[in-house]
């Protein structure tokens, strides 16, 4: 396959965590965090793609390519579509989409995402999943899941239950958590932000359902490998901190 991008869409706003972006953790800003766990991928470039110029400054100060985007995109998949326009990739080329408050993404499903859409030239997207491990976690709103078709794509995204099973112990399914990384055709990603914004991704507030409901296939890679975890709250980068290490001392990926 051709060589993919990935690209990390970077804004200093953040309801729940103000400024969340150039969080300090382990000496790194968290936003940087992630590019430099992206480098460890086989992603071609690693980019932050940003409107705010103490992100832009954080980028060159270490050494992390950064693209200024425009300051009124609605959602990180409009600021990575502007991103990859400027970069003038091809139709074809694949684009990988990694959040920038996931500090401990894992390198290889960065890889193992570009990699599943590039073998599949029906789907327009892929993304990836993990079985939950306790009902808990599965009840939580925040914690979504997705329903796949015997070809692991996509049927559906909720921050319900689904599929719902009355003995979960003896479920034929078992419930897959899924998680925010995204791998798109550059093509797709510049016609997607020009789709109207659909009646289930309003009711769910999931923008990869109005990809389903335009009739656009997303394949699921389902792992048992360390995903990482994103980080929403004072809690969660209370956690980052007491786990990370410095890049220089090893392998930052808890």
């Amino acid at each position: 396959m051709k060589p993919f991008v990935a690209i990390i869409p970077a804004r200093l706003a953040s309801t729940r965590l103000p400024g969340k972006m150039l969080a300090d953790i382990a000496g790194i800003p968290m936003v940087i965090r992630v590019a430099k766990q992206a480098r460890k991928s086989m992603a071609a470039r690693v980019i932050i793609a940003t409107d705010h110029a103490e992100i832009a400054a954080a980028a060159a100060y270490h050494g992390v390519e950064v693209l200024m985007t425009l300051a009124h995109h609605p959602s990180g998949t409009d600021r990575l579509a502007e991103a990859a326009e400027q970069l003038g990739l091809d139709h074809d080329d694949i684009v990988v989409n990694v959040q920038g408050d996931e500090p401990f993404i894992n390198p290889l499903i960065i890889n193992q995402v570009a990699f599943l859409l590039a073998a599949h030239p029906e789907a327009a997207m892929s993304t990836c999943a993990k079985p939950f491990e306790n009902i808990h976690d599965f009840t939580k709103s925040n914690m979504v899941k997705v329903v796949c078709n015997q070809m692991q794509e996509a049927l559906y995204f909720s921050r319900s239950a689904i599929p719902w099973h009355a003995d979960h112990d003896q479920a034929a399914i078992k419930p897959l958590h899924h998680i925010g990384l995204y791998a798109y055709r550059a093509g797709f990603l510049q016609k997607f932000p020009k789709l109207p914004r659909s009646p289930l991704e309003s009711t769910e507030s999931l923008e990869q359902l109005r990809a389903l409901e335009f009739g656009y296939r997303i394949k699921v890679l389902i792992t048992d490998a360390h995903t990482g975890f994103g980080i929403d709250t004072e809690l969660d980068l209370d956690h980052a901190r007491r786990i990370a290490v410095p890049f220089d001392k090893g392998n930052s990926v808890e």
